[in-house]
């Protein structure tokens, strides 16, 4: 951010509005500092007072002219309201466009655009006038404005900054509002529209009453899209990722993507499944995704369509993580390669907050993908409601594009050409700004919300009209043969021609490409039929550890860390030499910067994931003596070799699900990196509950979809309150099955260090849960020796070699093993018999290992302890695998907290009694040495005597 920029920005513009006029009218009235910014800003260039200029057109607007001349000296009465309805088009013209093909309400008056506004006469209009393009007399004028600006697609951007405004209304202007296409460019709108309406109707007639949520009433979508892929491409796009819910997907699969007919009528049929594996759930034929290459006139293009559950617009998030996973790969630092198109509806674009969210990370350094093309299927009605009084209360359903000072292009479905124009202006505003824009693809849906409902319940005058219209390919095909484009019958011809495709049921989509496994796309080969259980080394010399730790501790000449962080790296440059044990943050530092040296990616999102909620990590350092606020900033990772991978550490904004779900679509397009989302708190990944319960947990067993997203949740019971103790780890579990995703509670640096690298060295690319803790951060127990990341690895379970024949065996998790630790240690003698176990790892269950350490004990009472209420935590998920890990003679129980409906207490006091007698029921009543060595004696006699 410039200075200019800082200074201009929220209530200081007022005031420095009012200083500037002040240095306009007497250079000498205003202080010099000032002076000299102005005369720094002004460059020597001749400038007005802008008092004098609102003031004038407050009057043009408010007031009546009694004559021409009350204008200006020199300049007619009407050549002033020309430039004011020049201006009034500009900004107001959309309200009164002709966007909606339906007319059952009336367009609303706009009275800035009518002459009488401006107290013009007849004599005024018959003058001669010139405002730009805009001449001839008034009357002409207005004439040629409402052709512009009112026609077929109604403008708005009139918010934008100048230049983009200045971009918009040459070409809006120059063109009168639409574009002018060739013969063989009209008659490819028809054949895609054809395609679009014919796919529609034979299926409507072959599979009589099925769900295939039907595009009539929208059919334009598929040209324009259509138009936007191959115009993308001699734009020098080569990649396209698209997400869009169910409405029109299965037209886009087959006219779009080329996907065969064939397939999808077996599909419809039952005849066709993703996989035959039982493993694999599937899903409708509507949710599925696809990916395919086709040519365009600047060379092949690789699309890819997103897998989407039925929660609208949650796929718009996860589509600009994967689109920006795939730009990285291909070094697209200017993001022009890789094109988003996200499809949106009408009620959810309006009604789902994650849009929201995913337009605010539109244009963030950690998230931009270079603007996204954004079409709105605008069918004026959301399931069963079409009333304006109950759809939103906005204008229009695309006004949350203004946080994004997104533009918005309405357009009439019913006018194909106007339709391509607005792709065409999308298009290149985006690829020359590198912003979002809209398309609000204003149309009616021909059917109910799906084929079964009858809409004339809830919609009688609606569908009245929409029974009555002939469909768009007719209108159009009738525009074309009136201008001599179509012969005669011709259009009726390709009716046919396109039926007898689908009867044959090959691609229909002439430019598609080799359809085997695509260059331009990610190769998941090898992280496929991989099992858990497959052992990869993620130990590292000691010498390669101490080298990338002395760097991490390292900063720039001239950067003056905070204080405190200075005593972070001075005891991470005295950990890196061995001199002290490593912490957690230093661990988990060692294990991306490991990784990064061996030209693995590195991707760290969450709200403080730059310093740690907790103040454990700082990768990211500030400079305490920094004058630029853009230049503060240090990432020690991005500085260890030449030929490192690629690191980012991002702290996003107040967001869970938009955020969780971008880098679970980053995820899935990248499987050589070690992506991570990391809560603030471990519970507020509830806010992201859709992400996890439809991508993360079933996106593989519905869609083969892999991703190996790291969700780090600090969880941990230490008295500070409901929303702040647990990271709901049952949900988690209560998601696990068929070896879908991995559930851990790491206990220590090392693990943390060996679970990280496992993740990305590992040729297995499952979801990982990771409960992080808190207080465990600086835990001197929790901490590692170097040796234990020199060699080593990660323990799914980790016994207890101090007791050997334990009476009483505790496993447990995390925090609660050291408190349990501790405690026992402060009475060795009366817990010498008592074993604890950690369980690092709780799904998969990793029965053998655990069986193993069990085995150690014959004939001991085994308790699983938990902080968590009984009916959270780990223990009713788990339950029946501890029973089947126990030896014979061994019994089970648990301890916990008991069943709550909030997660943890509020008052520090009560959780400190809790806390209390979690720990000592776990651990149960103490017993001497000697009474526990005497069982071990008569243990091993009865043993001799069988």
């Amino acid at each position: 951010m410039t200075q200019s920029q800082t200074i201009m920005s929220g209530a200081n513009a007022a005031f420095l509005e009012g200083l500037y006029e002040a240095y306009l009218a007497d250079p000498q009235s205003v202080d010099p500092a000032w002076r000299d910014y102005f005369d720094e800003v002004r460059g020597g260039a001749r400038e007005t007072a802008h008092s004098p200029v609102q003031q004038a057109f407050l009057q043009l607007g408010t007031g009546r002219r009694a004559g021409a001349e009350a204008a200006p000296q020199g300049v007619s009465g009407a050549q002033q309201a020309a430039g004011a309805l020049v201006t009034a088009y500009r900004v107001y013209g959309h309200i009164s466009a002709q966007t909606n093909p339906l007319k059952m309400r009336p367009l609303p008056v706009v009275p800035e655009l009518t002459p009488e506004y401006y107290g013009l006469s007849e004599a005024d209009l018959s003058t001669p006038v010139q405002d730009g393009v805009f001449q001839g007399t008034l009357r002409d004028v207005l004439a040629q404005l409402q052709e512009t600006y009112c026609g077929a697609i109604g403008f708005e951007y009139n918010y934008l900054p100048a230049t983009e405004r200045q971009w918009f209304q040459e070409r809006i202007e120059a063109s009168r509002g639409r574009g002018q296409y060739s013969a063989e460019e009209r008659r490819r709108l028809l054949s895609k529209l054809n395609a679009a309406e014919g796919l529609e109707r034979y299926l409507h007639i072959k599979y009589v009453g099925q769900k295939r949520f039907s595009l009539e009433g929208s059919e334009s979508f598929i040209p324009l899209l259509d138009r936007l892929i191959q115009r993308a491409g001699q734009h020098g796009v080569k990649e396209t990722v698209i997400g869009m819910a169910h409405r029109g997907r299965l037209n886009v699969l087959v006219n779009i993507f080329g996907k065969k007919p064939s397939d999808l009528f077996a599909e419809f049929e039952g005849k066709k499944r993703l996989s035959d594996d039982p493993e694999v759930a599937g899903d409708v034929k509507y949710h599925m995704g696809f990916s395919s290459d086709v040519r365009t006139p600047g060379g092949p293009m690789h699309l890819a369509l997103a897998f989407n559950p039925s929660h609208l617009e949650i796929v718009s998030p996860v589509v600009h993580g994967s689109v920006r996973a795939r730009q990285d790969r291909r070094g697209d630092t200017e993001r022009r390669a890789v094109l988003p198109i996200t499809v949106h509806g009408d009620a959810a674009v309006s009604g789902q907050g994650v849009v929201m969210e995913t337009l605010n990370l539109s244009r963030l350094r950690g998230f931009t993908t270079g603007g996204a093309v954004r079409i709105v299927i605008n069918n004026q009605i959301g399931f069963t409601i079409s009333d304006p009084r109950d759809t939103r209360s906005s204008r229009y359903c695309t006004d949350v594009a203004k946080i994004a000072n997104a533009p918005v292009l309405h357009v009439n479905g019913d006018d194909p050409e106007a339709v391509a124009f607005a792709g065409d202006l999308a298009l290149e505003y985006r690829q020359t700004f590198g912003k979002d824009v809209f398309i609000d693809l204003i149309s009616f849906r021909r059917h109910g919300h799906n084929e079964a409902d009858d809409p004339t319940m809830t919609q009688p005058i609606m569908y009245r009209e929409i029974r009555a219209h002939p469909g768009t390919r007719a209108l159009y095909a009738r525009t074309l043969e009136e201008a001599g484009v179509l012969a005669p019958g011709e259009a009726d011809q390709l009716i046919e021609r396109y039926r007898d495709q689908l009867d044959a049921g090959d691609a229909v989509v002439e430019e598609m490409e080799n359809q085997e496994q695509s260059a331009l796309a990610a190769d998941w080969k090898s992280y496929t039929k991989t099992h858990w259980t497959d052992d990869t080394p993620t130990a590292v010399p000691e010498e390669r550890l101490r080298e990338l730790g002395l760097k991490l501790a390292q900063v720039p000449p001239g950067f003056t860390p905070h204080r405190g962080v200075k005593r972070v790296l001075d005891a991470r440059a005295a950990m890196s030499r061995g001199e002290q044990p490593l912490d957690w943050g230093m661990g988990e530092m060692l294990a991306y910067a490991s990784l990064l040296a061996e030209g693995y990616g590195v991707r760290l999102v969450g709200q403080d994931s730059g310093r740690g909620t907790f103040s454990h990590r700082h990768a990211v350092l500030h400079d305490q003596n920094a004058q630029d606020p853009l230049e503060e900033e240090y990432l020690s990772l991005a500085h260890l070799a030449p030929d490192q991978g690629r690191v980012e550490v991002i702290d996003s904004t107040l967001s869970e699900e938009a955020v969780m779900a971008y880098e679970y679509g980053f995820s899935t397009a990248e499987p050589k990196a070690l992506v991570a989302w990391e809560a603030q708190f471990g519970d507020f990944a509830n806010g992201a509950q859709a992400v996890i319960d439809q991508f993360l947990s079933a996106g593989e067993s519905k869609w083969q979809r892999l991703s190996g997203l790291v969700l780090l949740l600090p969880h941990g019971y230490e008295g500070a309150g409901p929303e702040h103790s647990s990271a709901r780890l049952e949900r988690y579990l209560q998601l696990c099955a068929q070896k879908n995703m991995q559930v851990v509670v790491p206990s220590s640096a090392a693990q943390i260090f060996h679970l990280l690298r496992r993740q990305v060295l590992r040729p297995y690319r499952k979801p990982l849960i990771v409960m992080t803790p808190k207080s465990l951060l600086r835990h001197k127990l929790a901490m590692s020796p170097l040796s234990d990341l020199t060699g080593g690895r990660f323990c799914e379970v980790i016994g207890d070699p101090s007791v050997q024949q334990a009476r009483r065996v505790v496993i447990s998790s995390g925090k609660l093993h050291w408190e349990l630790h501790e405690a026992r240690d402060a009475d060795k003698e009366g817990y010498a018999g008592t074993a604890l176990v950690r369980l690092e790892q709780l799904y998969p269950f990793p029965a053998e290992a655990l069986s193993a350490e069990l085995a150690r004990h014959p004939g001991a009472q085994v308790v699983w302890a938990q902080e968590e209420p009984q009916n959270q935590g780990a223990w009713l998920m788990i339950r029946d695998d501890l029973e089947r890990a126990l030896a014979d003679g061994q019994t089970l129980t648990y301890v916990s907290r008991p069943r709550a409906a909030s997660t943890a207490v509020g008052y520090a006091s009560v959780h400190a009694q809790e806390q209390a007698r979690v720990i000592a029921q776990a651990l149960g009543e103490p017993v001497s040495r000697e009474d526990f060595e005497a069982q071990i004696d008569l243990a091993e006699e009865a043993k001799a005597q069988g």
